[in-house]
């Protein structure tokens, strides 16, 4: 039988404490703590006594930024579930293209001109887009939390000035709502920790670092409310504000497509996990369709609400679903209403 390599002993310390993150530290929080530690315990900077402490923490670093030993290490001292959950939220997707926050003012700008833009476009923000940003995905504050002690005080000042920016510019319901706060500060702490980070970290981790903390501000900003197909989706969602008794009972009678606690079904080749501005304009039409609906009627029935939110998203994907699967999604609103969603002007009967 071939020879097979040995598995490594679990460390029996607390390889989090050596690398000065918390257990559920990102995968990036991780690498830049490693980068920072051995620039502070290099033996060239500390001295040969560094040499042990410089050694354990590329040991941490080796277990704590391989999926597999993470998984291993953390089911031995907290049990296989936690770890496997926090190995899924770090590391199932991939890195998309990085973009400014700051208006997309292009990265070569003067940081100073940056920040005045991106504070100014805070100071604009729509209704809309305060809105498209309450639905976005919050980006992973607690990454920003975790390398704070690895940065120099002048940076750190300069991440607690812009958040004290953001929040004297932010519309103050948006600050009160914690997904909306969280999507601007992210966008503000890129801005400022950008070059740290590009400085600090390796790919695939530097893409994905910036692609997490700007993916909410970039799915809502510059956008329309619903995306692309915004005015078929308002002409829907005003329609919804005139529905009828008779229609709902209608709405109630025909089954939508697949079971009522099924997820909602998207086009093939687009994933919701993966295309954050579209998820998010898709979340906002079902929050207003369902808002107008019941303004008049306040307590539609499940089966109701079933059938509002599958035309909603189909509206806002209609650019993506094959014609036939579109009809099939909108046929209970179709045979309720005797309106064809899939044609110019849809919310008038045909």
């Amino acid at each position: 039988m071939p020879n097979r390599p040995a598995r490594r002993t679990i460390p029996g310390d607390d390889l989090y404490r050596r690398l000065e993150v918390p257990p559920n530290a990102s995968f990036e929080a991780i690498e830049l703590a490693w980068r920072a530690l051995l620039k502070r315990h290099h033996p060239d900077v500390a001295g040969e006594g560094a040499l042990e402490i410089a050694k354990r923490i590329n040991v941490a670093h080796d277990w704590l930024r391989d999926p597999e030993l993470r998984s291993r290490y953390d089911a031995s001292r907290h049990g296989s579930r936690d770890a496997r959950t926090r190995i899924a939220g770090s590391a199932g997707w991939q890195p998309a293209g990085r973009t400014s926050p700051a208006g997309r003012t292009p990265s070569f700008t003067d940081p100073i001109v940056r920040r005045t833009r991106f504070l100014e476009r805070v100071a604009s923000l729509t209704r809309d887009e305060l809105d498209r940003l309450a639905c976005a995905e919050s980006p992973p504050l607690a990454f920003v939390a975790a390398i704070r002690r690895f940065l120099q005080p002048d940076r750190l000042a300069a991440v607690e000035a812009i958040e004290v920016a953001v929040r004297e510019r932010l519309d103050p319901r948006a600050w009160g709502h914690p997904p909306s706060r969280d999507a601007v500060l992210g966008a503000a702490h890129d801005l400022i920790l950008g070059d740290f980070l590009d400085e600090h970290l390796d790919e695939p981790f530097r893409d994905r670092a910036h692609e997490r903390l700007t993916r909410a501000w970039d799915s809502a900003v510059g956008q329309p409310r619903y995306g692309p197909n915004s005015t078929a989706v308002k002409a829907f969602v005003k329609r919804l504000g005139t529905i009828s008794g008779t229609e709902l009972q209608a709405l109630e009678d025909r089954r939508p497509r697949g079971s009522v606690s099924a997820a909602l079904p998207w086009p093939p080749g687009i994933d919701p996990a993966e295309d954050e501005g579209l998820r998010v304009s898709s979340a906002l039409a079902i929050r207003d369709a369902l808002l107008a609906v019941r303004a008049s009627w306040p307590d539609p029935s499940r089966t109701v609400r079933r059938s509002i939110q599958q035309a909603a998203q189909a509206i806002v994907l209609r650019h993506a679903f094959e014609p036939a699967v579109f009809e099939a999604l909108t046929a209970p609103w179709r045979a309720a209403t005797m309106e064809d969603l899939s044609k110019p002007g849809a919310g008038r009967p045909r």
